[in-house]
């Protein structure tokens, strides 16, 4: 089981989760009046408008102009050789997007670069737990999310799902990199990326009747409550699943692991007023927004699937079975979940991993305090990580890039 659950961590909070980045939620009638209060958020107040008519204005007007202008190849030609969170700005940009990045890249008032390097500890020791989570379980997640699946189905990305997961795994593996948020990291260069990716998908989607016809009445997609939705399947999701799982984790850990994704949304564009201060705020937004909208489409199915398949492939040499696959990913996201996104039942498997899971918890809770183990650990992970990367983009690597269009053929 040790065996197989690490090459499965190989989406490593970002290959399958962090299909996350690109909005959530479900038709506005299914939605639940918005009652969080910006009291719970970490700027302690705020307008309290209902996220769901909140997008970015300034990326949004930004990127429908480069969109329009013709300037999108330009600007990803530039954007290629960005690559560290302390590298000046290309010299090709355009400067309309030049001045929005200065601003964009820099991180909020509030962030605590001691609190940083305290997740980036969490992460080194934890990372077994958070990259199955973040990665097979969030995956999951999203699929189940109807917004979010239909936006990565019709946007551009779709076509490819190789190269789609690999996009979005950059942004995942760099949050749960070491240097995160260190000079030398990379997470702000991927972060201020998706966050351009994500205006111009709100600019280009709109333009697909495919998308309009499905996107159960919303007009603009992406908005400040989808991104929060997506935020709350992977962290709060996280978070909630290390509880019910028994894993010792500190107030201080817990805390920094939030602080983490609390500068991450700031850093995707999200209002400081709709990003939970504490885990409690979290739990009760995710409750409000999350929770009553998970819901199977045929976008989520299809997409289910694809995932599975290329996570049965990735794992081994010729591959692991489908149905130890399906299990555990019935597994982390519960069967109200799981039968949503029609993942076949596996009852030997689900009966044999809940077994075994509170064992090898237990197992690898009594080696993390030994000197070499977190150190050994992440260079497993590590190595899982560059390996999917390689897989999915057969050798020849990949970049968070602005699309021009939507999904071919999708209109």
């Amino acid at each position: 089981m040790e065996g197989i659950s690490r090459r499965e961590v190989l989406a490593a909070g970002g290959s399958l989760g962090a299909l996350g980045a690109l909005g959530a939620a479900s038709p506005a009638s299914a939605r639940t009046p918005w009652t969080w209060a910006p009291s719970g958020s970490v700027a302690g107040k705020g307008e309290g408008l209902d996220p769901e008519w909140v997008w970015d204005d300034e990326a949004d007007t930004l990127m429908a102009a480069v969109i329009e202008r013709g300037d999108v190849s330009k600007v990803n030609d530039a954007l290629r050789t960005w690559t560290r969170n302390d590298q000046t700005l290309p010299a090709g940009l355009p400067h309309d997007v030049r001045v929005f990045m200065e601003e964009a890249r820099q991180l909020p008032s509030w962030a605590d670069r001691a609190e940083l390097e305290r997740a980036a500890a969490f992460n080194k020791s934890r990372g077994f737990y958070l990259n199955l989570l973040n990665g097979v379980g969030g995956g999951m997640l999203s699929t189940a999310i109807p917004r979010e699946a239909r936006s990565v189905y019709w946007s551009k990305g779709g076509a490819d799902m190789e190269d789609r997961v690999a996009k979005t795994s950059l942004l995942g593996f760099a949050i749960g990199d070491l240097n995160a948020f260190r000079p030398d990291g990379v997470v702000i260069v991927h972060a201020v990326k998706t966050r351009m990716v994500h205006a111009a998908v709100r600019h280009l989607l709109p333009q697909s009747p495919d998308w309009s016809r499905t996107s159960g009445g919303q007009t603009v997609p992406i908005s400040q409550a989808d991104i929060m939705v997506t935020w709350h399947s992977l962290a709060t999701y996280t978070m909630q699943k290390l509880v019910e799982w028994k894993v010792p984790v500190g107030a201080a850990d817990a805390s920094a692991y939030l602080h983490l994704w609390q500068v991450t949304a700031h850093m995707l564009g999200v209002r400081d007023e709709y990003i939970p201060a504490t885990w409690d705020a979290a739990d009760a937004q995710s409750e409000q927004v999350l929770d009553p909208i998970l819901t199977s489409t045929r976008e989520g199915i299809e997409l289910t699937d694809i995932l599975l398949g290329q996570l049965a492939e990735q794992t081994s040499p010729g591959g692991i079975d489908r149905p130890l696959v399906n299990a555990l990913a019935r597994f982390l996201v519960g069967d109200r979940v799981a039968d949503m996104d029609r993942i076949p039942e596996e009852p030997f498997w689900e009966k044999t991993i809940a077994a075994l899971w509170p064992k090898l918890i237990a197992f690898r809770e009594r080696l993390i305090p030994l000197p070499l183990v977190p150190p050994l650990a992440w260079t497993i992970d590590e190595a899982a990580r560059q390996y999917i990367l390689f897989y999915l983009t057969k050798g020849q690597g990949t970049r968070i890039e602005i699309p021009d269009t939507n999904r071919p053929g999708a209109g």
